[in-house]
């Protein structure tokens, strides 16, 4: 027969389990679920992934590695919702390797399933972009070119505006003097045609 005081030990460990059981339950994370790596870039890259709706996530944090190298570059955020990441100072035509692990007040999820990527070349980067593909750069440059040709097309055109008024100007001086001008050449015609006499009267010749 069991003695009244070993049973309630047995009733206490017993619940101590169930109740550690619990809170091991409540805190355990689920690994984040369907990685993936967008917008892969010549040196960057954003990874996104998932996580199982009701986990107590507060972060993330991601291992980032190249393939047969040993050093490890370790990035995490906490106080976030957020379910991607940018990824920076990547080398050109080189492999990677990451894991993503999410983070609750209890501690960190198991490591996501590794993703492998490689970043392109810039050549290759440069061929496969599309003839009509426009980056926001490039839209920015053809705007200030844009900006820039209206500016002198107007400065020419006040220049040219400025020269139109002055010949007009120059044009309507001319036009005004001409009848003095003409008023001068006619006075000095008439004097010229008409000779002078000093004692007045018609000269006679003797017979």
């Amino acid at each position: 027969m069991a003695k009244p005081g070993s049973s309630a030990a047995v009733l206490l460990h017993l619940l101590g389990f169930l109740s550690a059981s619990s809170v091991c339950a409540d805190t355990l994370l689920s690994a984040p679920l369907n990685v993936t790596i967008r917008e892969l870039e010549v040196n960057s890259a954003v990874v996104t992934w998932e996580i199982l709706e009701g986990d107590p996530v507060i972060g993330f944090a991601i291992t980032q590695q190249k393939k047969d190298v040993h050093m490890l570059r370790f990035i995490q955020e906490v106080n976030t919702t957020t379910r991607s990441c940018a990824l920076w100072d990547l080398d050109e035509d080189t492999e990677y390797i990451i894991h993503v692990q999410s983070i609750s007040l209890g501690g960190s999820s198991p490591p996501s399933q590794p993703v492998l990527f490689r970043t392109p070349k810039e050549s290759e980067k440069m061929a496969s972009k599309s003839p009509d593909e426009v980056t926001m750069e490039e839209v920015g440059q053809a705007a200030q070119l844009r900006a820039g040709e209206l500016i002198i097309i107007v400065v020419v055109l006040v220049m040219w505006a400025g020269v139109i008024a002055l010949f007009c100007r120059q044009y309507d001086i001319i036009k005004d003097n001409e009848p003095n001008n003409n008023k001068d050449k006619a006075k000095n015609s008439s004097e010229c045609s008409t000779p002078e006499h000093p004692q007045g009267g018609l000269l006679r010749s003797n017979v």
